[in-house]
């Protein structure tokens, strides 16, 4: 559905310093019914490339075919394609109600609201508006906003959809209607969704496969499911009573598998990525040295906001 080679984006620099390469030479392929995270740290170029794939910026150089249609060669049918909400719930109009900016975006695609008015109905109950369906949008919650924007990207029967943090600064339960409506869009309509996101939970919950740029190049592309076996080290939580005294302190940051967590007078939790079982006993006999008592060693989940730290910091290197 999706296929992007060689894209560069080069913005100019100020006080004649070189230019700034948000997108350095990316290419990848989006299949159809596929739901991708694109991931990276802020200015990584993830938000550059997504303004890319939906029109809103020019690259410098490389190629975006959409359902088979160049980009550059052929816009307007490319685009008729693609919907895309951005910077979370910002493609809505504040003073229209619900059912009203559905209406008005749909027209915008050619639609006409009077044969779509099913369709209409449909996402308002499906994303739980229906009761909200003539309230301005102004006047609605953000979680509310934020599904409204998502009803407004599907309305016009796009293919594929691009969602820029969907789920940004909404609170748990929101956060997780808004994931469910996700795998039941890609899983009943098969749509073709990216999306860009820093929760990564959102990413490994609903995502099937995920793209991680960092510097403006691609670091990681690959199902959630393998980048989770590839860093699948056991990293284990060892929590004794009391604090650390200074010389235990410096012997456990001198140790790179190490990261104190937490520390007060009470107790003090300790997190070990244990690569050979050589790394624990060391630990131990750390611990050991000042006679600290030991309340508990407990094994902890693997989970993707680690995956996505390992690559980002260079994690793939010795894979």
């Amino acid at each position: 559905m999706i296929r992007v080679e060689s894209l560069v984006k080069t913005y100019p620099s100020r006080k004649g310093k070189p230019p700034i390469k948000a997108v350095d030479d990316i290419s990848f392929s989006v299949a159809a019914g596929e739901l991708l995270g694109l991931l990276g740290p802020n200015g990584a170029g993830k938000t550059t490339t997504v303004k890319m794939l939906c029109g809103l910026i020019r690259p410098n150089s490389g190629q975006i075919v959409i359902d088979g249609k160049d980009l550059t060669q052929r816009r307007i049918a490319a685009l008729s394609k693609v919907s895309a909400v951005l910077e979370g719930n910002r493609n809505i109009y504040w003073r229209l109600t619900a059912r009203e900016n559905l209406e008005f975006f749909a027209a915008l695609k050619g639609l006409n609201p009077a044969h779509v008015r099913g369709d209409i109905d449909h996402y308002l109950e499906l994303f739980n508006l229906t009761e909200k369906a003539n309230v301005e949008a102004r006047k609605l919650s953000r979680g509310m906003q934020q599904k409204l924007a998502i009803a407004v990207a599907l309305i016009s029967q796009s293919r594929v959809v691009l969602l820029d943090e969907p789920t940004l600064g909404l609170d748990v339960q929101a956060s997780y209607e808004i994931r469910q409506l996700l795998k039941e869009i890609v899983h009943d309509q098969g749509r073709t969704v990216i999306l860009t996101t820093h929760d990564m939970n959102v990413v490994q919950d609903t995502c099937q496969r995920v793209i991680i740029v960092n510097e403006g190049r691609i670091v990681a592309d690959d199902s959630v499911h393998d980048l989770l076996d590839l860093f699948r080290v056991r990293v284990y939580k060892i929590t004794i009573q009391g604090v650390l005294t200074p010389c235990q302190r410096a012997s456990l940051l001198d140790m790179e598998q190490v990261i104190i967590k937490e520390e007060s007078p009470e107790r003090t939790s300790i997190s070990v990525r244990l690569e050979e079982s050589q790394v624990l006993y060391g630990v131990i006999g750390i611990l050991g040295s000042n006679n600290s008592l030991i309340e508990s060693i407990d094994q902890e989940q693997n989970n993707f906001e680690r995956v996505f730290l390992e690559i980002v910091e260079g994690g793939t290197q010795g894979a």
